[in-house]
């Protein structure tokens, strides 16, 4: 009896969660990632998976496994303002890609959370590059609204969704048009008629008309009629920036957010008077499409000093695997402060941009995004300043849990670095 006790002691004591542990980590140059300058000599606090506490002078419990980061930088884990990551492993491959709804013929309805696959080989990837969380959307398949996305976090365990259906994509600019048959105008309207089936949809069954959304579509679309949910738009034009703005001045109960945005800077003034936060593109500065016409590496710093909240997202930027150059991007518009007659940020914005920026956007600021108390305890410790490109964590945690930093990519570059004469590996024995 006293030997079956023990091992059911010890089988509670592996079932209990890892993020139970009191962590301090003390003596680094402290990021606290609101747009706040960084705190020389900082400590932050988790306990149970939370930040507890960050500052200086902060008291270090006595129970703490303390991490001594002198010399080095401690931040908040980088937040991917947009991606697809986890639901494609190779792009090409149809039986790996799980981005949008496909054929099945549903629009606000398709719900990504499901699709989320925390074993695809990107999330390794970017997590050891220090990106904690992201924002997953799904992609259009034939239709201007392609579904409910999701926040992801990038932990080595199995339940990779923070939280399920937090906002609906939808796209306009030249994708939205080429979805509604070709035409900017024909795309507004679908856009309306859409929501106002929507609305005929509540009022009861009778009233609802399934041209062109069914039943699932309409029900996923309340959330965002009653505000509960939050709209992405993708947009690039300066022009059909103000029409969407439109939109919202007719449904104002929508909280909208702008998505891509490349030609913000022209109608800055009038995103910043709307209130609408912006998860934009960092570094568009050529003409790729029409809609790209005015595009500009100053245009996250123009809408910025306009009074946007800006964040940075990778749309449509190999947003499936290479979340890792976020870190790049805000540095990239740091150095960009130098540039004679360009526009950037300051380290602090930054940061927050890739940070507590799109957490903010998307509504979820008080829970992740930043070291504040009360946030998941989401940190990570660089050898050096993490905007730069010679910089890399030496610890990375996700809900107060220490993550591994070994991915199948470096696992393969160890193995061929230095080619010994010998066995060849056992896929060529046969």
């Amino acid at each position: 009896m006293r030997h079956l006790l023990f091992a059911a002691a010890a089988l509670a004591a592996l079932a209990s969660p890892a993020s139970a542990e009191t962590i301090a980590i003390t003596g680094g140059k402290l990021v606290i990632g609101d747009g706040s300058a960084p705190i020389e000599g900082g400590t932050v606090v988790i306990r149970d998976g939370n930040v507890v506490a960050a500052g200086a002078g902060v008291a270090i419990p006595a129970n703490a496994r303390t991490i001594d980061a002198s010399g080095k930088w401690v931040t908040p884990g980088v937040f991917a303002g947009f991606s697809r990551l986890g639901l494609s492993e190779v792009d090409a491959v149809n039986g790996t890609n799980d981005k949008s709804g496909g054929k099945s013929g549903f629009s606000a309805a398709i719900d990504v959370a499901p699709a989320i696959d925390p074993f695809r080989s990107p999330i390794a990837v970017n997590r050891s590059a220090g990106v904690t969380r992201a924002v997953v959307a799904p992609e259009a398949a034939g239709n201007i609204f392609a579904g409910q996305g999701a926040v992801m976090d990038l932990g080595s365990d199995s339940d990779a969704v923070t939280k399920a259906r937090v906002f609906q994509f939808v796209e306009l600019g030249e994708n939205g048009a080429a979805a509604a048959g070709g035409s900017r105008s024909s795309s507004h309207l679908l856009f309306r008629a859409m929501l106002r089936e929507a609305q005929d949809y509540a009022t009861g069954r009778n009233a609802f008309d399934d041209e062109l959304l069914r039943a699932e579509d309409a029900k996923a679309l309340q959330a965002v009629l009653r505000g509960e949910q939050r709209l992405l738009v993708r947009v690039e034009a300066a022009n059909d920036i103000l029409r969407v703005l439109e939109l919202k001045r007719d449904y104002p109960a929508i909280k909208m957010v702008l998505v891509g945005v490349s030609e913000g800077w022209r109608v800055a003034d009038r995103i910043a008077a709307a209130g609408v936060p912006v998860i934009a593109s960092a570094l568009n500065d050529l003409p790729a499409t029409f809609e790209l016409l005015g595009a500009t590496q100053s245009n996250i710093g123009r809408m910025k000093d306009a009074g946007v909240k800006v964040s940075i997202g990778m749309i449509d930027d190999r947003d499936s695997h290479q979340l890792r150059y976020t870190t790049q991007y805000a540095g990239n518009l740091v150095s960009l402060q130098k540039v004679p007659r360009a526009t950037g940020l300051s380290w602090d914005e930054a940061f927050a941009a890739i940070s507590s920026g799109p957490a903010e956007a998307i509504g979820m600021g008080d829970r992740i995004g930043s070291l504040k108390a009360g946030r998941v305890g989401d940190v990570v410790v660089w050898d050096g300043d993490p905007l730069e490109l010679s910089s890399a964590p030496v610890a990375v945690f996700v809900d107060g849990v220490e993550q591994p930093l070994g991915n199948r990519q470096n696992r393969l570059r160890d193995r061929y670095r230095t080619p010994q004469e010998g066995s060849l590996p056992k896929a060529y024995e046969h």
